[in-house]
């Protein structure tokens, strides 16, 4: 399952990225966002959903909300 389709207020462990885009694997590195961490979707927006990662809140797209796999 991907972000796009989590349930909001649910915490869930991030599986892996899929992306082939280098520069936007190490932008949500960055963030926190890499495998065995979890992430809280917050709410979904028309255009993506807003997140939360460790003590940060953060609204991605959709398109990069569809490449963070979850279980």
């Amino acid at each position: 399952m991907n972000l796009s389709t989590a349930q909001e207020g649910k915490e869930y462990i991030i599986q892996r990225i899929e992306t082939d885009d280098e520069e936007l694997e190490d932008f949500l590195f960055s963030l926190g966002c890499y495998s065995g961490e979890p992430i809280t979707v917050i709410s979904h927006l028309k255009g993506g959903c807003i997140v939360s990662i460790k003590d940060g809140r953060y609204n991605i797209d959709t398109q990069l909300a569809q490449a963070i796999i979850v279980f």
